[in-house]
């Protein structure tokens, strides 16, 4: 039996990944870390300075020193620092520094969610459960952009789909770490799916590895 629990859960944006983990780790008292946002984190950290978004070893320092627990959803989740951390996470230097700090953070006791797009592959290989949360590119586009409209905000189709396809291919396409499920990962494809429907579907997986884990 292992001291800690960890779930790994990866996909594309606005799968829906985001919300399952949150509910998950609220529902088995996890910690839970968005790993994205520390990406976002960083990325912030180059803006605030004025330094440039093309700077490897800059960006490899700035991201050594991200504070996991002052992460702000709502302050890192705007456009322009979106753009930013994917720039900046192509880089290895700067994924090998955030990698350590997460797979530190998956330690943390009882459990933990991590959700981005590595951590079933690279950040946490040996997970006891792995997600792949996954939906078609119109869908995703569609969920973002009424998320938008929701919030009062002006938002436009066509280009949030553009963009939804320009993240999966950087993401999917990049050297280091490209965005896959892992070969033992169990597939949530959210299309048709409510979050009621994948959140029980992948209930059913962690139960059945809770009790495997004490065995």
């Amino acid at each position: 039996m292992t001291a800690t629990f960890t779930i790994a859960i990866d996909g594309p944006a606005a799968a829906g990944k985001g919300t399952l983990a949150r509910c998950l780790a609220e529902t088995y008292g996890f910690h839970h870390l968005d790993t994205g946002l520390t990406y976002r984190a960083t990325a912030k950290a180059l803006l605030d300075a004025g330094m440039p978004l093309d700077n490897e070893l800059i960006a490899e320092k700035i991201a050594q020193q991200v504070d996991l627990a002052g992460l702000d959803r709502s302050i890192l989740s705007t456009h322009q620092i979106g753009e930013a951390a994917s720039r900046i996470a192509v880089m290895p230097a700067v994924r090998r520094a955030l990698v350590e700090a997460q797979r530190h953070f998956a330690l943390k006791p009882p459990g933990a969610v991590l959700d981005g797009r590595d951590i079933g592959t690279v950040v946490c290989p040996d997970a006891n459960v792995k997600l792949y949360v996954t939906a078609a590119a119109n869908v995703r586009a569609k969920r973002r952009y009424e998320e938008i409209i929701g919030n009062g905000l002006a938002a436009d189709y066509d280009e949030i789909f553009k963009d939804v396809q320009k993240r999966d291919a950087r993401d999917s396409e990049r050297a280091d770490s490209p965005m896959r499920p892992a070969a033992d990962a169990h597939l949530l494809d959210t299309s048709k799916m409510s979050i009621e429907a994948a959140f029980q579907t992948a209930k059913s997986i962690i139960d059945a590895a809770l009790i495997r884990n004490k065995t």
